[in-house]
Protein backbone atom coordinates (compact mmCIF):
# COMPACT_ATOMS: atom_id res chain seq x y z
CA UNK A 1 0.00 0.00 0.00
CA UNK A 2 1.62 3.52 -0.63
CA UNK A 3 1.87 6.32 1.71
CA UNK A 4 -0.62 8.77 1.50
CA UNK A 5 2.10 10.69 3.18
CA UNK A 6 4.92 10.33 1.14
CA UNK A 7 5.80 12.68 -0.76
CA UNK A 8 5.29 12.25 -4.66
CA UNK A 9 8.41 11.20 -6.71
CA UNK A 10 7.69 13.89 -9.11
CA UNK A 11 7.88 16.87 -6.89
CA UNK A 12 10.89 18.70 -6.62
CA UNK A 13 12.98 18.18 -3.78
CA UNK A 14 13.14 22.03 -3.28
CA UNK A 15 14.72 23.98 0.01
CA UNK A 16 12.26 24.99 2.65
CA UNK A 17 12.28 28.97 2.79
CA UNK A 18 11.02 31.02 5.84
CA UNK A 19 8.89 34.47 5.51
CA UNK A 20 9.45 36.70 8.40
CA UNK A 21 5.73 38.65 7.41
CA UNK A 22 3.14 40.58 8.75
CA UNK A 23 4.96 43.65 7.99
CA UNK A 24 2.28 44.70 6.81
CA UNK A 25 0.04 41.26 6.11
CA UNK A 26 -1.26 42.72 2.52
CA UNK A 27 2.49 43.26 2.03
CA UNK A 28 3.49 39.43 3.13
CA UNK A 29 0.34 37.98 1.17
CA UNK A 30 1.44 40.35 -2.16
CA UNK A 31 5.19 38.99 -1.58
CA UNK A 32 3.70 35.28 -1.64
CA UNK A 33 1.58 35.54 -4.68
CA UNK A 34 4.99 37.15 -6.51
CA UNK A 35 6.90 34.33 -5.30
CA UNK A 36 4.24 31.84 -6.85
CA UNK A 37 4.10 34.07 -10.37
CA UNK A 38 7.88 34.03 -10.47
CA UNK A 39 7.97 30.13 -10.06
CA UNK A 40 8.35 28.14 -13.37
CA UNK A 41 6.06 25.70 -12.27
CA UNK A 42 3.24 23.09 -14.15
CA UNK A 43 1.86 22.08 -11.08
CA UNK A 44 1.27 22.13 -7.40
CA UNK A 45 4.48 20.04 -6.48
CA UNK A 46 6.67 22.32 -8.62
CA UNK A 47 6.17 25.31 -6.02
CA UNK A 48 8.11 26.87 -3.80
CA UNK A 49 7.72 25.51 0.38
CA UNK A 50 6.88 28.56 2.04
CA UNK A 51 7.03 28.67 5.80
CA UNK A 52 5.37 32.37 6.52
CA UNK A 53 5.13 33.81 9.89
CA UNK A 54 2.51 36.18 8.88
CA UNK A 55 2.82 38.11 12.33
CA UNK A 56 1.03 42.09 12.42
CA UNK A 57 2.27 42.08 15.99
CA UNK A 58 5.72 42.58 15.57
CA UNK A 59 5.77 46.36 17.06
CA UNK A 60 5.74 49.04 15.07
CA UNK A 61 8.71 50.02 13.00
CA UNK A 62 7.12 53.65 12.76
CA UNK A 63 6.67 53.79 16.23
CA UNK A 64 10.31 52.97 17.17
CA UNK A 65 12.31 55.05 14.34
CA UNK A 66 10.20 58.05 13.65
CA UNK A 67 8.16 58.50 17.17
CA UNK A 68 10.92 57.46 18.85
CA UNK A 69 8.67 56.14 21.78
CA UNK A 70 7.90 52.35 20.40
CA UNK A 71 9.30 49.11 21.63
CA UNK A 72 12.11 47.83 19.67
CA UNK A 73 11.00 45.33 16.99
CA UNK A 74 14.39 43.47 16.83
CA UNK A 75 13.62 41.36 19.46
CA UNK A 76 10.66 39.72 17.61
CA UNK A 77 11.84 40.04 14.26
CA UNK A 78 14.84 37.59 15.99
CA UNK A 79 12.27 35.21 17.44
CA UNK A 80 10.36 34.80 14.34
CA UNK A 81 13.40 34.35 12.35
CA UNK A 82 14.25 31.20 15.06
CA UNK A 83 11.20 29.75 15.11
CA UNK A 84 11.24 29.90 11.47
CA UNK A 85 14.91 27.98 11.13
CA UNK A 86 13.50 25.16 13.79
CA UNK A 87 10.57 24.42 11.57
CA UNK A 88 12.90 24.01 8.82
CA UNK A 89 13.55 26.52 6.57
CA UNK A 90 16.85 26.71 5.11
CA UNK A 91 17.06 30.53 4.31
CA UNK A 92 14.63 33.03 5.24
CA UNK A 93 13.48 36.46 3.51
CA UNK A 94 11.87 39.64 5.52
CA UNK A 95 9.55 41.64 2.87
CA UNK A 96 9.51 44.79 4.42
CA UNK A 97 11.72 47.49 3.88
CA UNK A 98 11.76 49.67 7.45
CA UNK A 99 12.23 45.94 9.27
CA UNK A 100 15.85 45.79 7.44
CA UNK A 101 17.41 47.99 9.92
CA UNK A 102 16.79 45.44 12.15
CA UNK A 103 17.87 42.81 10.39
CA UNK A 104 21.21 42.18 12.30
CA UNK A 105 18.75 40.91 14.62
CA UNK A 106 17.67 38.13 12.41
CA UNK A 107 20.68 37.29 10.86
CA UNK A 108 23.06 37.07 14.15
CA UNK A 109 19.46 34.61 15.56
CA UNK A 110 20.15 31.81 13.50
CA UNK A 111 22.38 29.83 11.24
CA UNK A 112 20.75 30.05 7.98
CA UNK A 113 20.74 33.15 5.43
CA UNK A 114 18.48 35.93 5.60
CA UNK A 115 18.34 37.46 2.14
CA UNK A 116 18.80 40.98 2.18
CA UNK A 117 16.43 43.36 0.38
CA UNK A 118 18.34 46.32 0.09
CA UNK A 119 21.46 45.09 -1.28
CA UNK A 120 19.60 42.80 -3.22
CA UNK A 121 17.48 45.95 -4.36
CA UNK A 122 20.25 48.62 -5.15
CA UNK A 123 22.68 45.75 -6.90
CA UNK A 124 19.32 45.10 -9.46
CA UNK A 125 19.45 49.20 -10.04
CA UNK A 126 23.30 49.03 -10.55
CA UNK A 127 23.06 46.37 -12.73
CA UNK A 128 20.35 48.06 -14.60
CA UNK A 129 21.30 51.57 -14.40
CA UNK A 130 24.82 52.31 -13.05
CA UNK A 131 25.58 55.46 -11.57
CA UNK A 132 21.41 56.30 -11.29
CA UNK A 133 19.45 59.70 -9.07
CA UNK A 134 16.96 56.90 -7.11
CA UNK A 135 13.91 58.71 -6.31
CA UNK A 136 12.86 56.78 -3.41
CA UNK A 137 9.31 56.60 -2.59
CA UNK A 138 9.58 54.99 1.04
CA UNK A 139 8.55 55.58 4.58
CA UNK A 140 10.22 58.56 6.09
CA UNK A 141 11.81 56.27 8.63
CA UNK A 142 13.87 55.17 5.20
CA UNK A 143 15.93 58.79 5.05
CA UNK A 144 16.00 58.96 9.09
CA UNK A 145 18.39 56.15 9.22
CA UNK A 146 20.07 55.99 6.24
CA UNK A 147 18.99 52.71 5.25
CA UNK A 148 19.64 52.64 1.49
CA UNK A 149 21.96 55.37 1.87
CA UNK A 150 24.29 52.39 3.90
CA UNK A 151 24.53 50.53 0.66
CA UNK A 152 24.35 52.75 -2.14
CA UNK A 153 27.94 54.62 -2.25
CA UNK A 154 29.46 51.46 -2.49
CA UNK A 155 27.89 50.90 -5.99
CA UNK A 156 27.81 54.43 -7.04
CA UNK A 157 24.22 55.27 -6.38
CA UNK A 158 22.27 58.68 -5.70
CA UNK A 159 19.64 58.99 -3.61
CA UNK A 160 16.56 61.97 -3.72
CA UNK A 161 12.98 61.89 -1.50
CA UNK A 162 9.62 63.12 -2.33
CA UNK A 163 9.71 66.55 -1.03
CA UNK A 164 6.50 66.15 0.59
CA UNK A 165 7.55 63.12 2.81
CA UNK A 166 4.49 62.84 5.63
CA UNK A 167 2.10 62.84 2.45
CA UNK A 168 3.59 59.48 1.26
CA UNK A 169 3.44 58.05 5.03
CA UNK A 170 -0.58 58.86 5.06
CA UNK A 171 -0.51 57.14 1.77
CA UNK A 172 1.40 53.95 3.21
CA UNK A 173 -0.89 54.43 6.05
CA UNK A 174 -3.85 54.34 3.77
CA UNK A 175 -2.87 50.89 2.42
CA UNK A 176 -2.72 49.81 5.39
CA UNK A 177 -5.97 51.07 6.71
CA UNK A 178 -7.02 48.80 3.62
CA UNK A 179 -8.00 52.36 1.33
CA UNK A 180 -5.77 51.03 -1.31
CA UNK A 181 -7.99 52.21 -3.80
CA UNK A 182 -9.41 55.28 -2.48
CA UNK A 183 -9.01 58.48 -4.91
CA UNK A 184 -6.88 60.24 -2.15
CA UNK A 185 -4.32 57.52 -1.56
CA UNK A 186 -3.62 56.94 -5.16
CA UNK A 187 -3.17 60.49 -5.88
CA UNK A 188 -0.61 61.41 -2.97
CA UNK A 189 1.09 58.04 -4.58
CA UNK A 190 1.31 59.01 -8.13
CA UNK A 191 2.14 62.81 -6.98
CA UNK A 192 5.12 61.89 -5.09
CA UNK A 193 6.17 60.14 -8.03
CA UNK A 194 6.01 63.00 -10.32
CA UNK A 195 7.98 64.89 -7.92
CA UNK A 196 10.47 63.02 -8.02
CA UNK A 197 10.36 62.69 -11.80
CA UNK A 198 10.96 66.69 -11.48
CA UNK A 199 13.70 66.38 -9.25
CA UNK A 200 15.84 64.46 -12.19
CA UNK A 201 15.27 60.71 -11.08
CA UNK A 202 16.43 58.24 -13.37
CA UNK A 203 15.23 55.23 -11.90
CA UNK A 204 12.03 55.04 -8.70
CA UNK A 205 12.06 52.80 -6.27
CA UNK A 206 9.59 51.28 -4.18
CA UNK A 207 10.82 50.89 -1.00
CA UNK A 208 8.14 49.97 0.89
CA UNK A 209 6.40 47.19 0.60
CA UNK A 210 2.73 48.88 1.37
CA UNK A 211 3.42 50.70 -2.12
CA UNK A 212 4.01 47.93 -3.86
CA UNK A 213 0.50 46.28 -2.98
CA UNK A 214 -0.36 49.45 -5.14
CA UNK A 215 2.37 49.27 -7.80
CA UNK A 216 -0.32 49.16 -10.36
CA UNK A 217 -1.95 52.05 -10.27
CA UNK A 218 1.27 54.19 -10.22
CA UNK A 219 1.56 56.20 -13.77
CA UNK A 220 4.81 57.48 -14.49
CA UNK A 221 7.17 57.08 -17.46
CA UNK A 222 10.29 56.81 -15.07
CA UNK A 223 11.59 53.50 -14.85
CA UNK A 224 10.42 51.90 -11.84
CA UNK A 225 12.05 48.90 -9.59
CA UNK A 226 9.80 47.50 -6.76
CA UNK A 227 12.05 45.95 -3.88
CA UNK A 228 8.88 43.26 -3.28
CA UNK A 229 9.44 41.97 -7.04
CA UNK A 230 13.53 42.04 -6.33
CA UNK A 231 13.20 39.73 -3.39
CA UNK A 232 10.35 37.32 -4.29
CA UNK A 233 12.87 37.08 -7.81
CA UNK A 234 15.96 36.42 -6.05
CA UNK A 235 13.51 33.58 -3.92
CA UNK A 236 12.64 31.80 -6.89
CA UNK A 237 17.07 31.87 -8.45
CA UNK A 238 17.79 30.68 -4.63
CA UNK A 239 15.49 27.60 -4.44
CA UNK A 240 15.53 26.79 -8.15
CA UNK A 241 19.52 27.37 -8.94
Amino acid sequence: MTDARAPSPAAKAHPIVGVIGGMGPDATVEFMQRVINATPARDDSDHIHLLVDNNPKVPSRIKALIEGDGENPGPTIAAMAQRLENAGARFLAMPCNTAHYYWDYAQEAVAIPVLNMIQLTLSAVHTAAPGARIGMLASPALRKIGLYERYADDVGLTLMYPQDEDALLEVIRAVKRGERRHAATLDGFNRAADDLDRQGADVLVLACTELSVIQSDLNTAVPVHDSLQILAEEVVRAVEG
